[in-house]
């Protein structure tokens, strides 16, 4: 077996012993169920030994033979020290690829319309961005660094806080005027467009937080506009829809450009998530890492100046 197979062969076999699934492992590692497959049978055949018990058809979980539970360890921490040892063959150098991750309504909202004053910094680094809502496998996505939102605990990665975040509400100076939104009782007469771009996670900004905050009663919250996707929660407002919960990070420009304005500024509500700068802790030194990293926090730090 050729290595370039023989590795991608381990990756295969490795994702889904883990996943104990080829569709969960293809998905992972983005290429076809078939294909992973193939790799995994290609892998037995060489080894002339089974690595999964085969099920009854219609059974998707994967359960790995004694002999792949007792090597699985040691290939995972080959895997870990091949992905390292490559990342240190780039540290020479800030110049390259940077390969970034973060939300699809952070990336349109925030980073780019910021990315031209990295890119104008280290004019040698190639940013290439990768906008994911799910958090990606670092090592397995070929990932540099990354910005999420959440409560700071994500494993295999080492999180410091970027900014933290207030919710509040805003609309187009027009549906305010044309709503005549005075007080936060008014909004039981709008239509509240609600944001569950992270609706599962615990703390995450809802209406029945802020109007808590505001000690608002009467405000029917299960009614209005449902977008999972923050920067269009903010296109709906801006275009009229109704009121929005915003997202101090991600109206920030709307607000500044006048596009959006801020109701009931006297009210504050500060979410229980935040902003992270994520990576692997063993990349930390690679130069256009920290290089990405410290202009980060100098755009933040910059802002807050303003």
């Amino acid at each position: 077996m050729k290595s370039p197979v023989y590795l991608n062969a381990l990756r295969a076999f490795e994702a889904s012993a883990r996943h104990q699934s080829f569709s969960a492992a293809a998905a992972e590692l983005n290429v076809t169920p078939a294909a992973i497959g193939q790799l995994v049978r290609s892998l037995e055949d060489w080894l002339g030994t089974p690595l999964f018990h085969r099920q009854a058809k219609g059974r998707a979980r994967l359960i790995p033979t004694e002999v792949a539970e007792r090597a699985l360890p040691d290939i995972r921490a080959g895997l870990d020290r091949l992905a390292v040892g490559l990342d240190r063959l780039k540290e020479g150098s800030a110049n390259g690829i940077l390969t970034v991750t973060t939300s699809p309504a952070f990336a349109a909202k925030w980073l780019l319309p910021r990315i031209e004053r990295f890119q104008a910094r280290w004019p040698d680094t190639d940013v290439r961005l990768d906008t994911n809502l799910k958090p990606l496998d670092f090592a397995t996505h070929g990932i540099d660094i990354g910005v999420r939102y959440g409560a700071g605990q994500w494993p295999d990665v080492a999180a410091e806080k970027l900014m933290d975040e207030q919710i509040y509400p805003v609309c187009s100076p027009e549906y305010a005027r044309g709503k005549r939104v005075r007080k936060p009782a008014d909004l039981a007469g709008v239509t509240l467009i609600h944001d569950l771009s992270v609706p599962s996670h615990a703390g995450f900004a809802s209406w029945s937080a802020w109007l808590g905050a505001a000690g608002v009663e009467g405000v029917e919250v299960k009614r209005g506009m449902r977008i999972n996707n923050s920067a269009a929660v903010l296109q709906a407002a801006i275009d009229g829809h109704g009121v929005a919960l915003g997202r101090s990070v991600m109206a920030r420009d709307d607000l500044v450009s006048g596009r959006l304005v801020r109701l009931f500024p006297d009210i504050e509500c500060l979410s229980a998530l935040a902003y992270y700068v994520v990576y692997r802790p063993e990349c930390a030194s690679l130069p256009r890492l920290v290089a990405f990293r410290d202009w980060l926090f100098e755009e933040v730090a910059n802002a807050g100046a303003k």
